[in-house]
């Protein structure tokens, strides 16, 4: 018996011409909102074909709440999002709901709320062939978290949808991590993960190229912080001047410090007083992190 909800351990699988996952361990916890990343190809849906039984392994093992992909265990545990969702068109959303709920063994009523949560309330009368593809997501993440599920996969999840759904699909999914859920997720818009997930992974020609938080991966890539100074009217030169570098841009100034320089740097910019008005401090961004780990892996290969 394990702690973890997912455990992935030298899982490889091969196709004809290629490696889609080649020696991939992690595990993940409970309450654990995990980002998966890699670009089209990496490998990111074979693994997940993989987690939920789809698909067997070449190699390696998987195990779901300790027991074995596509079980009956593993699968009442699991809910599972893809990125292009599709329901009967002629079946409105509440009918599409209580057949999902009916297939997993609850009670119809129970899985109305959902509806509502993901802002479908009003459209629940109406047939899914009226839907929007962004409406038809939100269904899709509905009926994926229909009876409590402890493992939680989600494809693009965000994809077709607005900003105020996008915030919401995060919030929802905040709040089942919070519920103990584990939520692995993989998406192209890194910028939404960043402040929305607690775990990396990356994914590169089917290898694991970086698994932890974001903040150790910072650290690990050795990127530079972005300082930009914003100065008093004319002073700009004089500032640029007295730090010894940096870019100028109408009333900042732009340059970069390492991690451990960061301190010394904002002493500095500090010491310049009133010709300072004030100082944006930028850490790397997933996406850097990412661009690094991906080209590193690019170049091992």
């Amino acid at each position: 018996m394990t702690n973890s909800t997912l455990a992935v351990q030298s899982v490889s699988k091969h196709f004809s011409s290629h490696t889609a996952v080649d020696q991939v361990s992690f595990a993940l916890e409970p309450g654990e909102r995990v980002a998966l990343l890699g670009h089209n190809g990496a490998g990111k849906t074979t693994l997940f074909k993989m987690i939920l039984g789809f698909l067997k392994r070449d190699g390696g093992d998987i195990s779901v709440l300790d027991a074995a992909p596509g079980s009956n265990a593993a699968r009442s545990a699991t809910a599972y999002l893809p990125e292009s969702v599709a329901f009967p068109a002629a079946l409105t959303g509440e009918e599409v709901l209580k057949f999902y709920a009916r297939l997993k063994g609850q009670k119809p009523a129970v899985a109305m709320p959902l509806l509502e949560r993901v802002g479908l309330a009003e459209a629940a009368r109406r047939r899914v062939g009226t839907y929007s593809k962004g409406m038809r997501q939100r269904l899709g993440l509905a009926q994926s978290l229909i009876g409590n599920p402890r493992l939680v996969l989600l494809d693009e999840p965000t994809t077709g949808l607005d900003p105020i759904s996008r915030q919401n699909v995060y919030e929802l999914i905040g709040e089942i991590a919070e519920k103990g859920a584990t939520v692995l997720l993989s998406s192209h818009a890194l910028t939404e993960l960043e402040a929305r997930t607690d775990r990396i992974l990356i994914l590169s020609k089917g290898k694991l190229v970086a698994d932890d938080i974001l903040s150790e991966l910072r650290a690990q890539a050795g990127l530079p912080i972005k300082l930009k100074v914003w100065t008093k009217p004319d002073a700009v030169k004089e500032v640029a001047e007295h730090l010894g570098a940096g870019r100028m841009n109408g009333r900042s100034v732009e340059l970069d410090c390492d991690i451990e320089e960061k301190v010394k740097a904002l002493s500095a910019i500090s010491a310049l007083g009133n010709l300072v008005e004030d100082v944006d401090v930028h850490a790397p961004s997933l996406d850097d992190v990412y661009r690094h780990f991906s080209n590193a892996a690019q170049k091992e290969a």
